[in-house]
């Protein structure tokens, strides 16, 4: 089964899909669109053209597992996202993926300014390894 996570940003959003087996992050990118009906659109798309299954949103959370202004929007878009397609959409905590990503590209050496379009494409692969590690 193919399952797509989604690292939902203000202008910028990173996603990730598996491989056909579900096992394996296959690939990941990032789409550039501050529209939130526009990036819907784009994702039901991509989803349909890869015959993803399953879609996982990112659900920020603080530290202290309580929800914020960010989880509201995370919140707001899957219901956006379940009114463009059959798809199920899976809230997933994605506590640290974006610094775990800074971490991952500082660590290999990228560049702070010429990885901003990289590290939303891996928090988004960081996503989808959790939930598919969730699912063994």
């Amino acid at each position: 089964m193919r399952i797509m996570a989604i690292d939902l940003g203000d202008e910028r959003t990173g996603l990730a899909v598996s491989d056909p087996l579900g096992m394996l992050c296959g690939e990941a990118w990032t789409v550039e669109e501050w529209n939130r009906d526009r990036l819907a659109d784009t994702i039901c798309r991509e989803a349909e053209s890869r015959s993803v299954e399953r879609l996982v949103l990112g659900l920020p959370k603080n530290m202290d597992g309580t929800e914020g202004e960010r989880a509201e929007k995370s919140r707001a878009f899957r219901d956006l996202l379940l009114s463009r397609s059959a798809l199920p959409v899976v809230l997933w905590d994605e506590r640290r993926s974006t610094i775990e990503a800074h971490q991952i590209l500082h660590t290999v050496g990228k560049r702070e300014k010429k990885h901003r379009k990289t590290v939303d494409a891996v928090a988004a692969s960081l996503i989808l390894e959790s939930y598919l590690g969730s699912l063994s």
